[in-house]
């Protein structure tokens, strides 16, 4: 019998628009896992905050977090696979934001210790609105200076704003690097989200599918960071509050984020 890996997306897909995952899907999904379905998910957000939001699930299979950039044991929080720059790449994107004066947030580690760090004099409102909503994070890291942003290890880079200023460096990153452009859900603003080359969903859904010995692919979403993820599934579906170029390439489209429609799709089309 062929083994199906079940992926989604989170926010505007599993979760709702309130950034929470209803009784009904972490109840029917923690069941279906139950009877024994392979069921993950593949965020742009951290494993810190996606956890929290997800805790009710009783996943038990590791999940994809960064866009693709690590895959960490649901259960030990262990880092199982990553994606990193080399020191001349890191210098590259470093010197063309801020040739750009655009102050991102930088994800690395220090010392094992996984961390954000930003500028809090230079970055822009938009960022801080977004920095706002992290308060209390462990691995909120503060920086003096610029110069000192890129001294975590850096595998993850956020800029937050406006679009004239970000679009150019996606153009110009885009072919050397895994990069995601797209409106944020939540605030309307625009960011450019810079990987290593060869980091996507996608890249590490296939690994995930490989380790658990499944044959298919099954996957769920409702954004442009979605995109190479639904192109290398088996099936792929996207959420009716998604958008068109993600329907245009999906295998079907589901019922909303807010109506569950990943938890009524998997209900309805789960054998066991």
């Amino acid at each position: 019998m062929e083994k199906t890996l079940y992926l989604t997306d989170l926010d505007g897909t599993l979760l709702r628009s309130h950034q929470k995952v209803s009784l009904f899907t972490a109840q029917t999904i923690s069941w279906l896992v139950e009877q024994g379905m392979l069921f993950s998910y593949a965020t742009a957000r951290s494993f810190v905050t996606a956890e929290p939001l997800t805790r009710e699930i009783r996943g038990r299979i590791p999940v994809i977090v960064y866009n693709g950039a690590l895959i960490v044991d649901h259960q030990t929080h262990e880092i199982l696979h990553s994606h990193v720059f080399s020191s001349q790449q890191v210098e590259e994107i470093y010197s063309q934001l801020m040739h750009s004066a655009v102050f991102p947030i930088v994800y690395g580690h220090i010392g094992g210790r996984e961390v954000f760090c930003y500028c809090p004099t230079q970055i822009n409102e938009a960022t801080r609105v977004f920095l706002d909503t992290r308060k209390g994070d462990v691995r909120d890291t503060p920086v003096e200076h610029p110069k000192d942003l890129c001294r975590s290890n850096p595998f993850y880079f956020t800029c937050i704003g406006e679009e004239e200023k970000l679009y150019p460096l996606y153009q110009r990153f885009r072919e050397r690097y895994s990069c995601v452009y797209q409106k944020d859900i939540y605030s309307g603003e625009m960011w450019l989200e810079i990987m290593p080359k060869g980091c996507t969903k996608a890249s590490s859904a296939r690994k995930l599918k490989e380790w658990l010995g499944c044959q298919r692919l099954v996957v769920f979403g409702d954004g442009a960071n979605d995109i190479p993820l639904f192109q290398v599934a088996d099936e792929a579906y996207a959420v009716e509050n998604g958008m068109d170029a993600l329907k245009e390439i999906a295998t079907g489209v589901i019922a909303s984020n807010n109506a569950d429609g990943v938890a009524k799709f998997l209900l309805t089309h789960f054998s066991g």
